[in-house]
């Protein structure tokens, strides 16, 4: 039986692009079913007790810039430690994702374009044109994508993705969810590649 993967995230995480190319690894590995569920962070950290990046404890934050230095060189990736334009309101993107997968089609493409975009290029990812552009690239239609993303209908699906992120127990992104377990943080990758090669027991919360 095909094991499905619920998949959280946002465009605008650096960890979600970080760990973007280990996880299509593992999605051809195991031939996971993704289900790509973008979410708007700033509404998952204030209903489970998370603090927007410019809202944490100093400490906090000069420790994430050891984590992104680590993780850079980890998983040989070049990218902008602070580019141009994050942090920036992801909703558009990530609506636009939501489109591209209500059209039937696989958003990895695209997300491997639009991640580059922010931490590579310095692009402004909160810029219709620039979302456009990306589409183009993807050879995806831009012009039925964004007006798709703009409709009510993918701020509803935008919307349910949180209420389901927030019923699952998700409280950071990315989160990989199998079978009810979580994973948190594209750290987590090889304890998830791991669960799917030994096909173990899901582990749960309420153990007594």
């Amino acid at each position: 039986m095909q094991a499905k993967v619920d998949y959280y995230f946002s465009v605008s995480s650096p960890w979600a692009y970080i760990g973007f190319a280990t996880f299509r690894d593992i999605v051809r590995t195991y031939a996971l079913d993704v289900s790509y569920k973008p979410v708007l962070l700033r509404d998952v950290f204030e209903q489970t007790g998370g603090l927007p990046l410019a809202k944490r404890h100093p400490a906090r934050q000069r420790y994430r810039m050891l984590e992104l230095q680590r993780w850079r060189e980890y998983r040989r990736l070049d990218f902008k430690l602070k580019p141009s334009f994050s942090p920036f309101d992801p909703e558009l993107i990530d609506r636009t994702v939501i489109a591209i997968v209500e059209a039937g089609l696989d958003p990895a493409p695209f997300l491997e374009s639009a991640h580059a975009a922010i931490w590579e290029r310095e692009l402004d990812l909160a810029d219709e044109a620039v979302i456009r552009s990306l589409l183009d690239r993807s050879g995806l239609d831009a012009h039925a994508m964004i007006a798709a993303a703009r409709a009510p209908a993918s701020g509803a699906l935008y919307a349910a993705n949180q209420t389901s992120a927030i019923e699952a127990g998700v409280f950071g992104a990315p989160s990989y969810v199998i079978d009810g377990e979580i994973f948190w943080g594209q750290d987590r990758l090889e304890l998830l590649a791991h669960r799917l090669r030994t096909g173990r027991a899901t582990y749960r919360p309420d153990v007594t």
